[in-house]
């Protein structure tokens, strides 16, 4: 039951310690390309659990998070996890890193698929907000 959720706290528990700290946050930042974030923003991400983060308290703050929230929104907000300026956008080359090597990897055909479906622009940007759309949706939203 846990068993995707167990990876996700694996993958930020950077050390392995079983404690989810600022130092796991910044390091997992890092691994996803985001190199400048503030002290102040990894205090506030620690600070909004009661204690230390041990993979009880993840799930709790993960529930707590997704309670009400339309799916859309929160797929939404998944992305944004990986689009720290906000652009709607992020980079094929690392969302197909990410897809390919970390929990349920995708498979060299999904990836092919999934860039049929949702072509990257010239620049190798990739719109997740359309992808989430369509996940929740079923069908492209008009433009």
């Amino acid at each position: 039951m846990y068993g995707r959720m167990d990876k996700a706290f694996t993958i930020i528990d950077q050390n392995r310690d079983g404690i989810i700290s600022k130092d796991d946050l910044r390091d997992v930042l890092a691994s996803m390309g985001q190199l400048n974030v503030k002290n102040e923003e990894l205090e506030a991400m620690v600070k909004e659990a009661s204690g230390p983060i041990n993979f009880t308290v993840f799930l709790t703050m993960f529930g707590e998070k997704l309670k009400g929230a339309d799916p859309e929104d929160v797929i939404v907000s998944a992305f944004k996890v990986l689009d720290p300026d906000a652009t709607g956008f992020i980079k094929k080359d690392f969302l197909q890193e990410l897809l390919t090597t970390q929990c349920d990897r995708f498979s060299a055909e999904e990836m092919k698929n999934l860039w049929a479906a949702f072509p990257p622009d010239v620049a190798g940007n990739v719109d997740y907000k359309q992808i989430c759309y369509v996940i929740t949706h079923g069908e492209e939203k008009e433009e």
